[in-house]
């Protein structure tokens, strides 16, 4: 049973127990293996390194059985752990046996949170060689990654901040000007996509004055001149369309609430869907697809 404490007067349940336990890496029972391939990875290895140069910052969950522990959460710490030669390690001690719980959400740093965070470690103290050894990565990752936003505007850093953007993308977001930047960052986040080679589609229908440097040739592989020319007018004029489209939305959606809520309404009245499916057939059907859209979302499949 889940422990309970107060919190501003209230009673909650208690994922955890207010002390940890300090254990003999031989005293945890790991509930699944490690694969070969897994102990050869990336992941694994800035694990290992980042145990070994700071140590263990977040510790591996454990819950209680017959005099062992269970591990719950924190597999490959633990074999980190074990791989610089390490006995023991401080738990926390789940008062919840099930490690589902632990698995359910993972959360992955964004390239920009990543970029802030380096500069908080630095601003510190932290040198980049510590971070660069921590992280298994070369000194230079570390300080491209320092200057990633250098020359990207604010506004759009902000858009980008929670988004798993390529790192290779923000070179080319750097070619733009900020409200071109800007507009890239939008269209990036409408689309659901940030890799390098979309922000270079988007850099070659770039207009050359909204360029930092407009006398710089683009060159983009696959593209010449005449085909950079063309993308920009078409970019323009999909740019105009989407502007329109965005005027007119809020009106377009409420006319179309009213427009489904009215033929609901007329569609129960069991003598005009009788005329209706006695006479229009094909209109009955298409009100009734409208009439019973769960949203508007749905719009394209009932036209």
């Amino acid at each position: 049973m889940l422990k309970k404490t107060k919190v501003q007067g209230r009673e909650v349940k208690a994922g955890f127990d207010h002390v940890t336990v300090h254990l003999k890496l031989d005293q945890i029972a790991p509930i699944k293996t490690i694969a070969p391939a897994v102990r050869t990875s990336r992941k694994f290895l800035q694990i290992v390194a980042s145990v070994k140069e700071v140590g263990i910052i977040e510790p591996p969950v454990v819950t209680p059985d017959k005099g062992h522990y269970i591990l719950l959460d924190g597999h490959l710490r633990i074999e980190a752990l074990k791989e610089i030669g390490e006995t023991e390690v401080t738990c926390l001690v789940s008062t919840d046996d099930e490690a589902f719980t632990y698995n359910k959400h993972i959360n992955r740093l964004s390239t920009v949170q990543e970029h802030r965070m380096i500069l908080r470690a630095v601003e510190r103290g932290v040198s980049e060689e510590k971070i660069a050894k921590a992280l298994n990565v070369d000194i230079s990752s570390i300080n491209r990654k320092r200057n990633l936003l250098g020359g990207i505007c604010r506004e759009a850093a902000e858009l980008l901040k929670d988004k798993m953007v390529a790192a290779a993308t923000f070179p080319i977001l750097k070619r733009m000007q900020p409200y071109r930047q800007i507009e890239v960052a939008t269209l990036m986040n409408d689309s659901g996509i940030y890799s390098s080679s979309y922000a270079s589609a988007l850099l070659a229908a770039t207009p050359k004055d909204s360029l930092v440097d407009p006398g710089k040739p683009k060159r983009i592989k696959g593209l010449d001149e005449e085909k950079m020319a063309r993308m920009e007018s078409e970019m323009a004029s999909l740019q105009r369309e989407y502007s329109l489209i965005e005027e007119n939305y809020g009106a377009d959606v409420l006319n179309l609430t009213l427009a489904k809520g009215y033929l609901a309404t007329l569609l129960g009245n069991a003598r005009i869907a009788k005329y209706l499916g006695q006479h229009h057939g094909e209109i009955l059907t298409q009100f009734q697809k409208i009439a019973d859209m769960a949203s508007l979302g749905n719009a394209k499949e009932a036209a």
